[in-house]
């Protein structure tokens, strides 16, 4: 983790991935629940009803095996909507403007709606919601890495985390 397991209930966003959290990290999840009673909002990705989607404000029941068009098709909203964080960018990462950008420009919400079988405008939602954030964190377990691309998963967190600045500093992470 990039983040202490104090910082979660200091998170305004967590944003929770191919993690059944109440039943794998018990602790945390109750970390989770105490950030959503003092005003975080949640957004739970997965195509399970885990017990966590009971606190979630946005829940994502994607197809399985479709993590990275999701997370691209968020990072499409947050480009196209000007939630990038520039000076985070600029100063801390390399190929922004290149290729990345480029590779999300066919990760439109539409398209990506037809790849995982998530609405359009929960899509948007949930990138509005992560992307506008001052204090965003992102969980994940082995449902994101435990399968085919997990790799790519992993990467794709990552960017969204770079693109939105919540890496490096109090309360967000990875």
């Amino acid at each position: 983790m990039t983040n202490s397991m104090q910082e979660i209930e200091n998170n305004d966003v967590l944003f929770v991935i191919g993690s059944n959290t109440k039943e794998s990290h018990p602790i945390i999840a109750l970390k989770m629940i105490k950030a959503k009673r003092k005003g975080a909002k949640i957004i739970v990705a997965d195509p399970r009803r885990v017990p966590l989607v009971r606190h979630a404000d946005i829940w994502i029941q994607h197809k399985p095996g479709t993590d990275v068009a999701l997370l691209n098709g968020m990072m499409h909203v947050i480009i196209k909507e000007g939630l990038v964080k520039k000076d985070f960018i600029a100063s801390l990462t390399e190929g922004f403007d290149d290729e990345f950008r480029k590779n999300l420009e066919e990760y439109t919400p539409e398209a990506v709606a037809k790849i995982t079988g998530v609405p359009a405008d929960t899509i948007i939602k949930a990138a509005r919601m992560y992307g506008s954030s001052d204090k965003a964190g992102t969980y994940y377990t082995m449902g994101i890495t435990q399968h085919a691309h997990g790799t790519e998963n992993v990467f794709s967190i990552a960017n969204l985390a770079l693109m939105t600045g919540n890496l490096g500093k109090e309360s967000v992470g990875v």
